[in-house]
């Protein structure tokens, strides 16, 4: 037990910030090295290091977009053009009197905020590379706007970029200025990453219906990421323009923002270290190569190819020698159904969750044809049939992925109208899947702390800024996650990334992520699907725990023995409609039932 509580300690130790995002150690020999960087080059690599800090600003946020939501923003230039003009027009005094380079910095980042909000709009309806070649084409749009706009940006000639007074105004004074803006973004978006916020962005990315069962609303999440990016991206564009002292259109050439996207990639997704090393790499390595600069984007696909086929994971998992150990052989699942009580709450005095003449088709075919079903609490209702005949359909009514075009669902006599997928959670309706879905690069616990990311009272900003209430919501998941990995008996594997596991036990991850919710009724889809005779009768045990708890367990099952096992009530559904419906001794003799299912 000491042990235990121990282990506890340490894991919530590196739960919040750089802790959670590959050890502190990294990030302050960075930092070290960045602030004594001083004493060891001359002025030339000093403007190259720079160069990397306003980069690394940029790919910060960008990072957040690409490697944790997995959205493909490859013209984030234009961001850093907007950013850049900006800041050298205020200043300059071109459009209105001149402003303190300060105050055009902070209008640069709002203004780069607004048009990372335009441009991320489209990610909430177009994906992979529709989203692509719609920030392709924003950047086209601000290359032709900085040329047209001669009264202003100076077209071809282009525009004086701002100044920052002393102590600023000296090289080194502007790279300790970049530098520390760099550390407060890594900063930032640790903090991101370590909460739950970051989880989510990752269940979007690796598991979208996952997450939306979990009741992440991906709009509001993209939108709060996608402000910050566009507004860390409109600071390092008035950074840029200074270190330029002039800037034309010329300046924000494609191959840049390829740089600025290769970085993440090669980084690793869902890494912070690793997109910073591959920042610093990228903008370094010119150097190193001055004759086949002309070849840049071409040395940029090649090594983004070598990345993707040799190492996936890029260098962030180079660096995560953790993950290397092998894991414990024949690994039992053992789970702790005592624990339900305190993991799922006093049970809710509330009526039953049902379906009344719930029909839904699909072009020719009816999935469903006016089926009744009723839920109770504190009970396990069994979902049978044969393949085809509407389970996984019914499933998907109930959590709101499929919008039935007659009949009704109804939560405790109250009727579920058309909502968005993600309110089902809300009412503790928990589901899993048919195929688990799982966060592969998230450590196991972190998988299940996404089940309970609705429950957090900390916004954005407050994680941003890492403040107490966000503290206090990781805790709290924290400790509810590591109590539901108990009770499903993977409380040791909890460290371990999810894509190590068996079978099995990605099964179990899915039921305590379910557990998360406290649900008022667990929706479960072949569960048993995969598992060993043991594995079944374990899993037999935790579902009639659950539903001993108080909660309504729905379970579509093709392994007839764990359904007349732990069921009070089995539905038999065949070709949409209800075939039988009663209790496992009534259906194991159905006449009907045995013909159609079970076999004679």
């Amino acid at each position: 037990m000491d042990t235990q509580a121990a282990q506890l300690r340490s894991s919530r130790a590196g739960a919040s910030g750089l802790g959670a995002t590959g050890g502190v150690l990294p990030f302050l020999a960075l930092l070290a090295v960045g602030a004594a960087l001083p004493l060891f080059v001359g002025g030339y690599w000093g403007l190259i290091a720079t160069r990397a800090c306003i980069y690394w600003v940029l790919v910060s946020g960008l990072n957040l977009v690409v490697g944790f939501a997995g959205q493909i923003a490859i013209g984030w230039v234009a961001l850093l053009a907007l950013g850049a003009y900006t800041a050298s027009v205020l200043t300059a005094g071109t459009a209105v009197p001149e402003l303190s380079p300060y105050l055009a910095l902070v209008i640069a980042a709002a203004v780069g905020a607004v048009f990372g909000l335009i441009v991320g709009l489209p990610a909430l309806r177009l994906r992979t590379f529709y989203f692509a070649i719609t920030t392709l084409g924003f950047a086209t749009i601000v290359n032709q706007v900085a040329l047209a706009w001669q009264s202003v940006t100076g077209g071809g000639v282009g525009v004086a970029g701002p100044i920052f007074p002393d102590p600023f105004s000296s090289k080194w004074g502007f790279y300790y200025f970049c530098f520390g803006l760099a550390a407060i973004c890594t900063w930032m978006t640790a903090n991101i990453a370590a909460s739950r916020f970051g989880r989510a962005l990752t269940a979007i990315r690796d598991a979208e219906v996952a997450a939306e069962a979990c009741g992440i609303a991906k709009p509001a999440l993209l939108t709060a990421v996608f402000l910050f990016s566009g507004a860390v991206a409109g600071i390092a564009g008035a950074l840029f323009a200074s270190l330029q002292s002039y800037i034309t259109p010329d300046a924000f050439p494609l191959d840049l923002s390829i740089l600025f996207f290769i970085a993440v990639l090669i980084g690793g997704r869902g890494s912070i270290l690793g997109p910073l090393l591959g920042t610093i790499l990228l903008t370094a390595l010119p150097e190193f190569a001055a004759p086949l600069v002309a070849w840049s984007t071409f040395l940029y696909a090649v090594l983004l190819l070598v990345i993707v086929l040799a190492i996936p994971g890029g260098i962030a998992e180079i660096l995560d020698f953790k993950n290397r150990r092998p894991l414990e052989s024949h690994r039992a699942i053992v789970p702790q159904p005592d624990l339900l009580p305190g993991l799922i709450g006093t049970p809710t005095d509330g009526g039953a969750l049902t379906l009344e003449q719930v029909a839904l088709s699909f072009g020719g075919v009816q999935a469903i044809d006016g089926l009744d079903l009723e839920i109770r609490p504190g009970q396990v209702h069994g979902l049978i049939g044969p393949n085809g005949s509407g389970k996984t359909t019914t499933l998907n009514v109930i959590s709101g992925y499929y919008l039935q075009q007659r009949g009704a669902v109804r939560l405790n006599g109250t009727v579920l109208r058309a909502l968005a997928r993600n309110r089902r959670a809300h009412m503790r309706i928990a589901r899993t899947f048919q195929t688990p879905r799982i966060v592969g690069s998230a450590s196991v616990l972190q998988n299940v702390m996404i089940g309970g990311t609705i429950d957090g009272k900390g916004t954005f900003v407050e994680s941003l800024l890492s403040l107490p209430r966000h503290h206090r919501d990781e805790v709290m998941l924290h400790d509810t996650a590591t109590l539901a990995l108990a009770a499903v008996g993977l409380e040791r594997l909890g460290g371990v990334r999810a894509d190590r596991l068996q079978h099995s036990e990605l099964r179990f991850i899915e039921i305590a992520r379910a557990l998360m919710l406290r649900p008022a009724y667990l929706l479960l889809d072949e569960p048993a699907a995969g598992l060993s005779a043991e594995e079944i009768k374990r899993l037999g045990a935790l579902l009639v725990a659950i539903a001993q708890a108080g909660t309504g367990v729905l379970v579509v099952e093709h392994h007839p023995d764990l359904i007349f096992d732990i069921c009070h009530h089995v539905t038999v559904l065949n070709l949409g409609k209800k075939l039988a419906a009663g209790t496992p001794t009534e259906i194991r003799s159905h006449p009907e039932v045995v013909n159609a299912y079970l076999g004679g």
